[in-house]
């Protein structure tokens, strides 16, 4: 097995907080995929993706049609993906995935908290050469499915890996620039995308003591909690349980 399928064996996929935010996070990221695409699902493939997030979420449908209405509404709220970047206690690298209609607010609230849990907040950049950026699908399993095979014919399409999450579903993982060449793969050829992401890997972990660990952790779930926060990765090798 590959370091992809090492890496999400082993991290926490921890749900963001509660309903209200994940609603929150997914509203803003369509918004800016109408704004980029275009409101036709049908005409803007990341827009049907994250359609497809939502429902795995079960985010009503009302919803989704008015982060739609609100990327054309005037008066309304201008949202920009912005990466920022630093260092947690002991060395730790994170790259932090910001959804902000204001930056100053954004990268003071990221600033405080690493100046009052031990960080540091870098340059834009700095940390890229630690991280591998990944497009990720997971799909439904159907009962002819070949996965050795489905494997062998996605390489072309970019693929780097391909796991078995549970009965029910597999887990694709393709290099970054290649999302829409397999997304469209999959549509072309009926598979169901229960879920699709962009995810930071790794190249290489540091294992810290449980100690040292916490105070990582404390840094990232206070992150975690600002409403402009999409993501935090990290390097921190995680402890198998």
């Amino acid at each position: 097995m590959g370091r992809a399928f090492e890496y999400r064996k082993a991290r926490k996929f921890k749900r963001w907080g509660n309903m209200a935010r994940v609603f929150t996070r997914l509203g803003k990221e369509i918004t800016m995929a109408a704004e980029t695409g275009g409101p036709d699902p049908d005409n803007n493939p990341r827009l049907r993706l994250l359609i497809q997030n939502a429902r795995s979420e079960n985010m009503p449908k009302d919803n989704v049609d008015r982060a739609i209405k609100r990327a054309f509404e005037k008066d309304t709220s201008d949202y920009k993906e912005i990466v920022y970047e630093g260092y947690a206690p002991h060395g730790v690298a994170l790259l932090i995935e910001t959804a902000t209609d204001n930056n100053q607010r954004t990268v003071a609230n990221i600033r405080s908290y690493f100046n009052k849990l031990g960080g540091s907040l870098g340059t834009q950049g700095m940390l890229d050469f630690m991280f591998e950026r990944k497009s990720v699908f997971s799909v439904k399993v159907t009962p002819d499915m070949d996965l050795e095979s489905l494997e062998l014919e996605l390489i072309d399409y970019g693929v780097e890996e391909l796991l078995s999450e549970d009965d029910e579903t597999i887990v694709i993982y393709a290099n970054f620039q290649s999302f829409g060449s397999v997304q469209k793969y999959l549509e072309d050829n009926h598979f169901e995308i229960k879920s699709f992401r962009f995810e930071r890997v790794p190249n290489d972990t540091k294992e810290l003591t449980p100690e040292e660990r916490a105070e990582v952790e404390k840094l990232i779930e206070r992150i975690e909690e600002d409403d402009d926060v999409t993501n935090v990765f990290h390097n921190m090798k995680e402890v198998e349980e």
